[in-house]
């Protein structure tokens, strides 16, 4: 598995150099990006890009539309560095993407999490690896959880919202089971309306049978970062 930028946000970053004209940001990190996000403008870049990921708040546009920027941006940048690096090496089927201030996981039916056709039970290396994350969330509880679910276009659209909301219901209850508290968490769920891959293959209806996290910063810790960055 491989932790990655974003493809959209690296297009954002670029965009940014390009108005900001600064070249000091060319070779920057991911801390350092939301540095310049800050200083740019992102707030108002983030709430556009936010409402033009996907319908509704998808993982991606939360996270995006969330951002803080400037060096409490930075400040949670490293934060989530360190989070994200846990998940990749304690379950290493996860999709695991930084972007800007936050972290993006996909679980679909070949990475981390699956579900039996037409299940939602978690069961076996799925529990396993809820456990793990469980685990990891623990360790940093100043952050917040979305917890999405999505499917292929196989079957009718009442069939698969319902079958989106019980897996992203399932894994919402899991982990508060397991010591999460549920104020950290937000559970939604889009049935077949935000296809990733082509859902004319087999290999793409499979991994649009996913659940999708997005992993934000809470209150207190933005507002920890911005005393750290004397805001």
């Amino acid at each position: 598995m491989k932790m990655k930028q974003n493809r959209l946000f690296a297009f954002l970053f670029a965009a940014l150099i390009t108005l900001a004209g600064c070249d000091a940001t060319r070779n920057a990190n991911n801390k350092q990006k939301g540095t310049v996000i800050g200083a740019s403008g992102g707030a108002v870049i983030g709430g556009v890009v936010g409402n033009n990921v996907g319908e509704g708040n998808t993982a991606l546009g939360a996270i995006i539309g969330g951002v803080v920027g400037g060096a409490a941006g930075a400040y949670i940048g490293n934060r989530m560095d360190e989070q994200a690096q846990e998940i990749e090496q304690e379950i290493p089927g996860a999709e695991v993407e930084r972007v800007g201030e936050g972290i993006n996981v996909t679980f679909d039916e070949t990475s981390g999490v699956y579900f039996a056709s037409e299940e939602y039970a978690i069961e076996g290396e799925s529990r396993e690896a809820l456990l793990k994350l469980a685990n990891i969330f623990e360790e940093y509880p100043d952050t917040n959880i979305l917890v999405e679910g999505h499917t292929d276009s196989s079957g009718s659209d009442a069939y698969n919202y319902t079958l989106s909301k019980n897996r992203a219901q399932a894994v919402t209850d899991f982990l508060t089971s397991h010591g999460i508290s549920s104020g950290r968490i937000d559970t939604k769920w889009y049935g077949e309306t935000q296809p990733k891959y082509d859902n004319s293959t087999v290999e793409g209806r499979s991994k649009n049978r996913r659940v999708e996290l997005a992993i934000v910063a809470s209150e207190e810790l933005v507002e920890e970062a911005k005393q750290k960055a004397g805001n």
